[in-house]
């Protein structure tokens, strides 16, 4: 089945055409709930066994083709999603990719709350539920309901299918899940931990699994998604056990306008005194933090690296803050696995800022990691030396073939 996957982000519309059949299968579809073995038991011993035999595992399938529109640092005030997806559909036709040759459309939604824990059939109530979880996901799910309402008016003939991002982490044990506060918090209000990239980390750890040459039932992951939004997540054959984010996407690691875990008297103070009211609070910690209201200039990492080679001493506090943080994260997680078999870059600054990646791998010496060096890593591979434990890996952050996969799958299902 060919499905055109549309990736709306917090800064931009990500869009390609895959063909379903290419994608490896990593596991078959199992209930995220059932048991550890349950999932372990998925896995194709023949996949796994054709990968061990393997001197360099397959490259992971390459769209058919693919477009992306900048929404720029902030996609709630960018354009208007259903003229940017009329004119992919205008710019895939121009390319020979016609409309009815299409067998599904699927979506990244970031956050399906309670409701949704697994791929579900896009219809005008869900994009309303999805939307009545926009508080949860500020920057990113009023962006898909729009983007999914744009894309039912655009391709009404085809079926269309949301995958969520917070379903992989629905395997997250109570402890993890929960918060320190009240009971009635978790009871009455459904204030609890949901999880987010969790399409990247499903691949990252199927991806981990393939270059290593074992199981994904036997790997214990870090995995360490590191881009405009930031995460860490442990891995535990397959399974989320651990992850950074919390009930919103804001929790957890330095992000590029995002604040992460701060202390929250700081916001009481900030309120009882009058500084902030609750929406400037909102817009500060979510589009004036991070990366750009530490350095005062940007968010982009690129540029940071080179102002901090030009002796800028706010460039250089944001990039340190940023690669503690990091580290700090990757170490918490480690802790929720019996043993750290691997750790996986991904996202656009963890698998491109070679430099920083080495910079935050640095700071876990003392939880037995070795260095890295510098070098940058176009492709998916093992970036530690040879017989390192735990291993390090640069993995494309691939959630365009996850959602490609899980599309396919429930409309084969019907």
């Amino acid at each position: 089945m060919r499905v055109l996957v549309l990736n709306p982000g917090s800064s931009s519309l990500k869009s390609s055409v895959i063909e379903s059949a290419e994608i490896p299968d990593g596991s078959e579809p199992v209930d995220l709930a059932a048991p550890a073995s349950a999932r372990a038991a998925a896995t194709p011993a023949a996949a796994l066994a054709s990968a061990r035999a393997a001197a360099t595992p397959a490259a992971a399938p390459e769209p058919i083709a693919q477009i992306g529109v900048d929404w720029g640092t902030d996609a709630t005030s960018g354009g208007d999603p259903a003229d940017d997806i009329r004119r992919l559909i205008a710019r895939y036709e121009a390319q020979g990719i016609a409309l009815a040759s299409l067998g599904a459309v699927g979506y990244r939604v970031v956050h399906g709350g309670t409701a949704f824990r697994a791929p579900t059939r896009v219809t005008p109530d869900v994009i309303a539920q999805v939307t009545a979880l926009r508080d949860l996901a500020p920057l990113h799910n009023g962006v898909a309901a729009a983007t999914m309402t744009a894309g039912l008016a655009a391709m009404p003939h085809l079926p269309h299918v949301a995958v969520f991002d917070t379903a992989f982490h629905a395997t997250l044990p109570e402890e993890a899940y929960r918060y320190p506060v009240p009971d009635r918090w978790f009871a009455e209000w459904g204030v609890r931990r949901y999880g987010f990239h969790g399409m990247s980390v499903a691949w990252s750890a199927e991806r981990a699994a393939l270059l290593l040459g074992k199981p994904v039932a036997e790997l214990r992951t870090v995995v360490a998604h590191l881009g405009s939004g930031c995460s860490v997540t442990a891995v535990d054959g397959g399974r989320s056990v651990s992850t950074s984010m919390g009930l919103t996407p804001l929790e957890g690691l330095m992000m590029g306008t995002r604040a992460g875990s701060i202390d929250p008297g700081i916001l009481f103070y900030l309120l009882r005194t009058g500084r902030l009211d609750p929406d400037q609070l909102a817009e500060e910690m979510d589009h004036q933090s991070g990366l750009l209201g530490v350095s005062g200039r940007t968010s982009d990492v690129r540029e940071l690296l080179r102002a901090e080679a030009g002796g800028d001493g706010p460039a250089t506090l944001a990039l340190n803050l940023f690669t503690r943080r990091a580290a700090e994260c990757i170490a918490s997680a480690a802790t929720a696995l019996p043993r750290l078999d691997a750790i996986v870059f991904t996202g656009g600054i963890g698998e491109n800022a070679a430099g920083l990646r080495a910079r935050i791998v640095a700071r876990l010496g003392a939880i037995g990691v070795a260095p890295i060096g510098d070098d940058a890593a176009p492709e998916d591979r093992v970036i530690s030396g040879p017989g390192c434990s735990p291993a390090i890996l640069r993995i494309e952050a691939r959630e365009d073939l996850i959602v490609a996969r899980e599309t396919a799958r429930l409309v084969a299902r019907g």
